[in-house]
């Protein structure tokens, strides 16, 4: 399990950005599915993934980065249902809150960390 969920969110990463490009490249016919299985892969990877630390900011923390996951996969609705460009907003927000995220975990739990030593 501790192998698992790392490699689900590689794969997922990887299919969400091939969906991506598929998707801007004009090749729409299985993008938006394989961009939302791809985002599917990454929400699941994240909601299972445990934090080290129990203080607020990394609760907040934790809150945003599945905010962002989910936003991923409304993303993929998006593409699949309606014909215009709001996906490209919802994948922006989604990847803003990732990239946040993705930073200010580790730094927190670092802090968490010296604290308690």
């Amino acid at each position: 399990m501790k192998q698992f969920l790392p490699a689900l969110f590689a794969v997922g990463a990887i299919m969400t950005l091939i969906g991506a490009i598929l998707r801007i490249t004009a090749w729409q016919l299985y993008a938006p599915y394989i961009f939302t299985i791809g985002a599917g892969m990454i929400a699941l990877a994240q909601i299972n993934t445990s934090i080290k630390g129990k203080s607020k900011i990394l609760k907040r923390l934790r809150i945003q980065q599945i905010f962002g996951a989910l936003a991923l996969v409304l993303t993929g609705a998006f593409m699949i249902y309606t014909n215009g460009n709001e996906w490209i907003a919802c994948l922006t927000i989604g990847a803003i809150l990732q990239l946040y995220t993705s930073f200010r975990i580790p730094q927190e739990e670092e802090k968490e960390k010296k604290k308690n030593e």
